[in-house]
């Protein structure tokens, strides 16, 4: 069989041939010898971009890589400027994969990477998929992805899901009918694994739940299911693994840096050790303790062509104790640093606590679909949820005393049933939203 995927790469310029052998070399480093391995990159990135990026010069300062700690920690608004001006010396975006970041941060940007990075990239996911099974030349995907709307951008999409062997289902319309034609799909075409936004794929989990239908016994060859870009709750995996009746993948990655973590088969969250250097910090740069709660800062060790060193991605987690220098484990991804609330009593709460006490009593009856919170006051918050009934006084009831219970009293709330939640441009669905100044 032609390996369509591999040669797409190649022919776009990226050096997937060279960047799996890299890859291969990094993986027989000893576990005695990985924080051997990590410390060279680290300060071969700092160093290649002191002497060669002006930005990154310009934003450290006389610093240099022989005291990691003391480097500043970029944040998403040091790439609020033209792309020209954060490049390297020697790349042009003529010679470079650029892309854009979503946004579901608040802070889009344009990012780039040098070629063989990216193939790194592709070569490292290649991996953690064949974990499971799937072979991106030959494995057919069914992919729950935003896309672009305008022509171009939604032909070069619908280009790129041919050769990459995917079938993209839209996810701006995730209604019944709609859904009823995604299972018809799934009836006529072989499809070996799921992969998209969690909200939209637990959508249609509902869906076949209502209808009492398990996935395999419409689409026999589906092997797995990975969820990304969205927060996986614990009943929403259980959910998924009993209507798609395979096991499912939770997958945590960033759009300009690399697969952060992939649930690996004995059910870690294992962090890439490979092309990227995960630390959790404090609120005050310091470098936490496994198993201690911090902001996750993120080093890509390969990319020449813009810097992305103790990068803040805006996430807030915990690495397990068990971790290694070679196999870090993700014990938990609390959520964005920019969700959280500030109540009248000053107490600061992460948002999706909201969202995991309102979800405990919303969705017990299987009513409704989804729903997202927004706080427009300090003690005002606003419930949208998708519904084929409205919410009972006693539900509504139920939710106010969980949340005066868990969080503080005195708090607002009002229900908005509707027939659709807003839903970024990319497809995502941002579960708590604060619009407190």
């Amino acid at each position: 069989m032609l390996n369509f995927f591999n040669l797409s790469l190649r022919l776009n310029g990226f050096p997937i041939k060279e960047a799996s052998a890299e890859l291969e070399k990094i993986l027989s480093i000893s576990e005695i010898d990985y924080d051997n391995y990590i410390n060279q990159k680290k300060n071969e990135i700092v160093d290649y971009h002191l002497k060669h990026n002006k930005s990154y010069q310009g934003f450290v300062g006389k610093t240099s890589s022989d005291n990691w700690n003391k480097l500043p920690v970029m944040t998403k608004k040091e790439f609020q400027k033209p792309l020209s001006e954060r490049l390297s010396e020697g790349f042009t975006p003529s010679t470079i994969y650029v892309n854009k970041t979503s946004g579901s941060s608040g802070d889009p940007f344009i990012f780039a990477k040098d070629k063989f990075c990216h193939a790194l990239t592709w070569a490292n996911n290649i991996r953690h998929f064949g974990w499971f099974g799937i072979d991106f030349n030959s494995s057919l995907q069914a992919r729950f992805y935003g896309i672009p709307l305008d022509f171009i951008g939604n032909k070069k999409e619908r280009i790129k899901d041919l050769l990459s062997h995917r079938y993209r289902f839209t996810i701006f319309n995730l209604s019944d009918e709609v859904l009823e034609k995604v299972l018809i799909k799934f009836q006529n075409k072989k499809f070996d694994y799921i992969n998209g936004y969690t909200s939209s794929i637990v959508l249609f989990a509902k869906f076949l739940q209502k209808k009492n239908i398990v996935l395999t016994t419409v689409c026999p060859t589906l092997k797995f299911c990975v969820v990304t870009s969205e927060m996986l709750f614990d009943d929403d995996k259980i959910l998924l693994e009993k209507q798609f009746g395979v096991p499912i993948v939770n997958e945590y990655g960033a759009s300009e840096l690399d697969l952060i973590a992939f649930q690996n088969p004995a059910g870690e969250w294992q962090v890439n050790s490979e092309t990227l250097f995960v630390e959790v910090l404090d609120d005050d740069n310091n470098v936490l303790p496994n198993g201690k709660q911090g902001r996750i800062v993120i080093t890509s060790l390969y990319n020449k062509a813009h810097p992305f060193i103790r990068y803040d991605i805006g996430d807030v987690g915990i690495l397990d104790e068990k971790s290694t220098s070679k196999k870090p484990i993700l014990k938990k991804l609390i959520g964005r640093t920019n969700d959280v609330a500030v109540l009248p009593s000053g107490k600061k709460s992460p948002g999706l606590t909201f969202y995991y006490v309102t979800k405990s009593i919303i969705e017990d009856d299987g009513n409704v679909k989804e729903f997202v919170i927004k706080q427009t006051k300090t003690d005002t918050f606003i419930i949208e949820y998708v519904s084929e009934f409205e919410l009972s006084e006693i539900q509504i009831q139920q939710i106010e005393k969980a949340i005066t219970t868990y969080l503080e009293s005195g708090l607002t709330f009002s229900f908005i049933r509707k027939e659709k939640l807003e839903r970024s441009k990319s497809g995502k669905l941002k579960q708590f939203v604060s619009l407190v100044k």
